[in-house]
């Protein structure tokens, strides 16, 4: 159990690798470039441009905005004057959304091939493909992982240390509390530091020290509690 537990702390460390190095790079690159997006060129209003702004007028198929439940979803089915349809995905149903009807002319903003902002007589909208400057939930992933591949690491190490001694780490209580104490200090952190627009470095900075003297105090505490119990 001690060895699987290690070789399994290898799969969140892989996706707090992927997490640091890869994703939010990526996103944070991908934001900055939608930034410094310009209008389209006149000469490029004939083709989807790339990496430039481009506009096209639009008409409202149908919407779908569904509130609560487990899949809230709400998007736009959009047609063009030819054969193309297709259907925009929003985070949210406001401010444009739930006010769109079938028939309504809409205007699109496309960046690299997607449907960014739909607008309608001066009120935009983002849609999910819009790039966002919310790095700070990556960072709370990334975290997330790595705290997961450091307690499989500390619970496997222990057990091949002791095998007969590795109390108090067990699943129940210890290994659940850390878990769930894992899971609400990263997402805690993370969704107020996107909130306030706070850098994502802050999110490790602060989740992981917590999360840490959190598993010390509950250790102590945990064998404590068993000694006295002895």
């Amino acid at each position: 159990m001690g060895v699987l537990l290690i070789l399994l702390s290898l799969i969140p460390a892989a996706l707090c690798y992927i997490a640091f190095a890869a994703w939010l790079p990526a996103d944070r690159e991908r934001y900055r470039d939608y930034q410094a997006a310009e209008p389209c060129p006149a000469s490029a209003r004939l083709q989807v441009a790339g990496e430039c702004l481009s506009t096209w007028p639009f008409t409202v198929v149908k919407t779908v905005v569904k509130n609560g439940g487990r899949n809230p979803t709400y998007e736009a089915t959009l047609k063009d004057e030819d054969s193309w349809r297709g259907v925009v995905p929003f985070g949210d149903p406001g401010p444009l959304l739930e006010q769109l009807k079938p028939g309504d002319r809409v205007t699109a903003t496309l960046w690299r091939h997607g449907i960014v902002v739909l607008s309608k007589d001066g009120v935009r909208q983002n849609s999910s493909d819009a790039p966002r400057d919310e790095l700070q939930m990556n960072a709370a992933v990334g975290t997330l992982a790595a705290l997961l591949a450091a307690q499989s690491f500390a619970f496997g190490a222990a057990r091949l240390v002791g095998p007969r001694g590795y109390e108090p780490f067990t699943w129940k209580p210890y290994g659940r509390r850390l878990l769930f104490t894992s899971i609400g200090v990263s997402f805690g952190v993370g969704l107020p530091a996107v909130w306030i627009g706070i850098p994502w470095w802050t999110v490790p900075a602060v989740a992981v020290p917590v999360v840490v003297c959190t598993a010390a105090l509950m250790h102590r505490y945990l064998r404590a509690g068993a000694e006295g119990g002895v």
